[in-house]
């Protein structure tokens, strides 16, 4: 009585008598939405591996990984953090240094050992190791520390001279179990020593200061190499970012790179002007660097008051980051315009609250920004006095495609596709295929509807998908091509709310049939 997978055996060449039981997979493949919420931001830090894509979700796990917010040009705290106070919860961080950065190092007085950070980055400097009695009798045992991170202990480190050392690097370097593995902190090199161990606290950098290499960091560093070993923003290929920002990479020469990355992942790019800058100026650097795609949203270089409480100062910032956490906490039908941005003091234009320079930006001001294909954070907003994007365009020209929900709507239905439509290939072209492709693409499509990421004035259905024998005749498929043809319709964004009022003495009111329970 075999049993066997569908497809594993010929059915038209079975010879000898038995029970066969073939195990047939469900027909119709479910595909379930990719997530839309991830943002990918690449900049500095003190501390953390270089060029590689790390998890964040909260403030508490990018101190752990990269350190504090640091107050300066293109770290990748600060945007993290103004992402975090729009709802943002997870992330994709790489950390990009201009190569001179060194991670620090010491070594107990009078000893060939070295203690070097893991990491590079003045965050190092703030690393303490202690050698002190071990558990048991005639042993040592080692505690590593950082603040904010959980300390590490080895204990039970035996041994003398040469031994003791090479079994504490060991320990250090590879660990000591499952309960205690490898030191995320510190690396030990027993450098050939045979002293015998005495007690000792240190703190690295003493030897080698440990430093952040961000002194010559550019926009160029920042965007990287894509290679067989990439960095900047090219780290952040396959990551499955729905958003990007390089920090404060306000150099219009760089633009159309992240526009082409954009269009490449499927990632909606947020760019951003420099700082203090004019309309008539970002009009005309825009038009000058030909940046004109769905895949960017350019914000004006009015820049951010922010509340930095890591370093206790209101300081300017990169709008890149509040647009960014304020989008990824957005379905991706939905649109930034006339959405609360949270933690906004003011801007350069604007102010602060203490300032005696408070100016809105008038009609005019706005109408030439958004026709240009940039948007901007200011206040009020059509809801009310509050910060938050005026616009909701990315930097498109063509009026039909320049949404916020175009470009993450797109992007959210291809990946999905591109995610899970793959089982398909190599199957036998049939009309049973065909059959299944479509209900496929169908039911994801009907599970949008039902969940409101499609929908329309009319109630009439949003979408059709043709995979048959008409879009897929013999001269085709007898090449192994199979085609599906599906058109989707978005919901629009409610922009031109216009409300027409009559009222006067002598109007004359139609008769209308008022809601129930109200009285006539």
């Amino acid at each position: 009585m075999p049993i066997v997978q569908q497809g594993a055996i010929n059915t038209t060449a079975l010879i000898v008598p038995d029970l066969y039981v073939q195990i047939v997979p469900p027909q119709n493949l479910v595909l379930n939405g990719v997530p839309t919420n991830i943002v990918g931001v690449v900049g500095t830090a003190s501390w953390g591996p270089v060029g590689q894509p790390v998890i964040v979700s909260t403030m508490a796990d990018y101190n752990a990984s990269f350190g504090p917010v640091v107050a300066r040009q293109f770290d990748m705290g600060t945007h993290v953090a103004t992402a975090v106070q729009q709802g943002a919860q997870d992330f994709r961080c790489v950390r990009v240094t201009d190569g001179s950065d060194t991670a620090a190092q010491s070594s107990p007085t009078g000893s060939t050992v070295t203690f070097t950070a893991i990491c590079t980055g003045s965050l190092g400097n703030s690393i303490t190791v202690t050698l002190q009695p071990g558990s048991r009798a005639a042993t040592w045992q080692l505690l590593v520390g950082l603040p904010g991170n959980r300390p590490e202990l080895y204990d039970n480190i035996s041994g003398t001279g040469a031994t003791f050392w090479t079994n504490l690097a060991t320990a250090v370097n590879t660990g000591q179990g499952p309960q205690r593995g490898p030191s995320r902190l510190i690396a030990v090199n027993a450098g050939g020593a045979t002293v015998s161990p005495t007690g000792f606290t240190l703190t690295l950098g003493t030897t080698v200061a440990g430093t952040d290499g961000t002194a010559a960091v550019s926009a160029s560093q920042l965007i990287g190499q894509d290679g067989s070993i990439r960095t900047g923003l090219y780290a952040l290929r396959g990551q499955g970012c729905g958003i990007g920002l390089v920090a404060d990479a306000s150099d219009p020469t760089k633009w159309s790179i992240q526009a082409s990355f954009g269009l490449q992942e499927g990632v909606y790019m947020i760019l951003t002007g420099p700082p203090g800058d004019t309309i008539q100026n970002a009009i005309s650097v825009k038009h000058a660097a030909g940046l004109d795609s769905y895949a960017v949203k350019l914000m004006f270089g009015d820049w951010i008051w922010w509340s930095d409480q890591t370093n206790a100062t209101v300081r300017l910032v990169s709008p890149q980051g509040f647009v960014a956490g304020r989008l990824s906490n957005l379905s991706p039908e939905q649109s930034s315009l006339n959405k609360p941005l949270y933690g906004v003091v003011g801007s350069q234009h604007f102010g602060t609250p203490n300032s005696s320079l408070n100016t809105a930006y008038s009609v005019a001001d706005i109408s030439a920004l958004l026709s240009a294909g940039i948007d901007l954070i200011c206040n009020p907003q059509p809801a009310g006095s509050f910060w938050g994007v005026r616009g909701g365009r990315n930097s498109s020209s063509n009026v039909t495609i320049n949404g916020d929900n175009y470009t993450r709507l797109t992007n959210y239905i291809a990946a999905t596709l591109a995610a899970g439509m793959g089982l398909y290939v190599g199957r036998v072209i049939n009309a049973g295929l065909l059959r299944q492709i479509r209900a496929t693409l169908l039911s994801f499509l009907q599970n949008m509807l039902n969940q409101g990421l499609l929908g329309t004035v009319t109630n009439a259905l949003p979408f059709s998908v043709i995979c048959d024998a008409s879009n897929n005749p013999a001269s085709r498929t007898g090449l192994g091509y199979v085609q599906a043809d599906i058109q989707v319709q978005y919901q629009a964004i409610n922009e031109i709310f216009l409300i027409n009022l009559e009222g006067g003495q002598t109007v004359s009111v139609s008769t209308q049939t008022l809601p129930t329970g109200q009285p006539a």
